[in-house]
């Protein structure tokens, strides 16, 4: 019988968890089989008696390959997403007031850690058995970049359920650009001279500080990379050792295998042969016994003539 909602705030925090578990898990599944997931927990909520969660999860639209392994990238890898979202945040800061040639030297350093994330997403990707092309992999980055530039995506992404991929934007965030020249310039009021010195001098310290806070971010996120790269070599080489091993055990099987099989035949003939001598054993025995007893006759017989000659 379908199940009634339950009234009062814990029957709706329920419902709520209910449906925010179901679509997190629609969007962990691969794009081919999306749909056909979507209408099972769309119908097993209907049934429940849930037709408003029934409607959100019906209305989710399938993720891009892209998008979908951008989600699984999040929730595959929860701790390094949350570094990147906060690196993300450090670098929106610093772009806010750093000057050309800061941002120039965050871009180089955005790009790596970029590249090597999203070189780690395909790696999943491919384990879950989605081989990403290159155009995927190039859309892949592009989300990552978008993450980094902007809130809004940064937002998205941190839901794990994006449906398409995002685009960074063309320029740099906004309020990100140095001052231009004429701000630079425009004299100030003699009057307020001290103190617009004094606040550019703490601006200029507080970028500074915003720019030292986003390289110890970016320094620790490729750091964190590398370990994840020597992670991985380290289990590729224990995977190919295993491999070796188990080819070596396969070997070892079938050789002893085929040995088995040669012995259970040499049994076999064995037994074969042994039955076959014990036969002629019996048989040889046999006649030894009825030789026995024609010789014991014919003496018996060569007695009883002798006797009969005497008389």
């Amino acid at each position: 019988m379908p199940r009634k909602d339950v009234g009062g705030k814990r029957g709706t925090a329920e419902a709520g968890a209910e449906v925010e578990a179901a679509l997190d898990e629609l969007y962990s599944t691969p794009p081919a089989g999306f749909v056909s997931r979507r209408e099972e927990l769309a119908l097993r909520a209907r049934t429940d008696g849930r037709a408003e969660d029934a409607r959100r999860i019906h209305a989710a639209r399938r993720p891009s390959l892209a998008a979908w392994t951008a989600n699984l990238l999040r929730r595959s890898l929860p701790q390094e997403s949350r570094r990147f979202l906060e690196l993300g945040e450090a670098l929106r800061e610093a772009y806010g007031a750093l000057d050309r040639a800061g941002i120039k030297e965050l871009s180089v350093r955005r790009r790596s850690v970029v590249a090597a994330l999203s070189g780690q997403a395909a790696r999943l990707a491919a384990e879950a058995g989605q081989r990403l092309s290159a155009s995927v992999r190039q859309e892949v980055e592009a989300t990552l970049q978008a993450v980094l530039a902007d809130p809004g995506a940064a937002e998205q992404w941190a839901a794990g359920r994006l449906e398409t991929a995002l685009t960074p934007p063309s320029d740099l965030p906004a309020g990100s650009a140095p001052p231009s020249r004429a701000a630079r310039t425009t004299p100030a009021r003699p009057a307020a001279r001290a103190p617009a010195e004094d606040d550019l001098a703490e601006r200029r310290r507080e970028r500074e500080r915003q720019l030292a806070r986003a390289q110890e971010a970016a320094e620790a996120a490729e750091g964190r990379l590398r370990e994840r790269r020597t992670e991985l070599a380290e289990a590729d080489g224990r995977a190919a050792r295993a491999g070796e091993r188990h080819d070596r055990a396969e070997e070892e099987v079938a050789a002893a295998e085929r040995r088995l099989h040669a012995a259970r035949e040499e049994l076999q003939l064995s037994r074969q042969e042994r039955r076959e001598a014990q036969e002629r054993q019996r048989t040889a025995s046999d006649a030894l016994t009825r030789a026995e007893h024609e010789a014991r006759e014919a003496t018996r017989e060569a007695q009883r003539a002798e006797r009969r000659g005497r008389r």
